[in-house]
């Protein structure tokens, strides 16, 4: 994809309807930690990734905790948001681990047929999620490891430079 946005990013599509999509990139670390974007002390840090171009002065967390209230069930052992302050709170007391949880500013989002449109012109490669995918480093090593998992020409696809044009 040529869009910079989604360069080789892995994006968790969270929600496909006839109205729009909504999906959040796992693999663009912003290199800042939570705690030195968050205007108050948190009791924890984590790092902070970019979930997309769409709104990024919003937070968005993805996490394995059915349980917090408010959040919504994404895939098998991965949920997006709830109460952020009953997440502080689980941190607080143990029964949340901040390293399980992918803190994420901003997120991708598509009007209706959009994404339909742009799977239909091969400018993405749909794969089924999982949580390993969904919790692993997010860094441009992940887009590679799941193109050498899908083997033939994506295998080789991963080899590629950035810019073939400097090789």
């Amino acid at each position: 994809m040529a869009d910079p946005n989604f360069r080789r990013t892995v994006v968790l599509l969270c929600e496909h309807t006839t109205g729009g999509s909504f999906g959040l990139v796992l693999n663009r670390p912003t290199g800042l930690s939570l705690a030195q974007a968050a205007d108050e002390a948190l009791g924890f840090d984590a790092e902070l990734g970019v979930g997309g171009p769409v709104q990024p002065d919003t937070l968005h967390f993805l996490h394995p905790y059915g349980d917090l209230d408010g959040a919504l069930p994404v895939l098998d052992d991965v949920f997006w948001g709830g109460d952020f302050e009953a997440l502080q709170a689980a941190i607080a007391d143990g029964w949340a681990d901040p390293a399980q949880v992918r803190f994420l500013v901003g997120y991708s989002g598509w009007g209706a047929g959009q994404l339909d449109a742009e799977v239909d012109e091969g400018a993405w490669i749909v794969v089924p999620g999982s949580a390993d995918v969904v919790f692993a480093e997010g860094d441009d090593a992940l887009w590679r490891q799941i193109l050498r998992q899908l083997g033939g020409e994506y295998a080789l696809l991963s080899t590629f430079p950035d810019d073939p044009r400097l090789n």
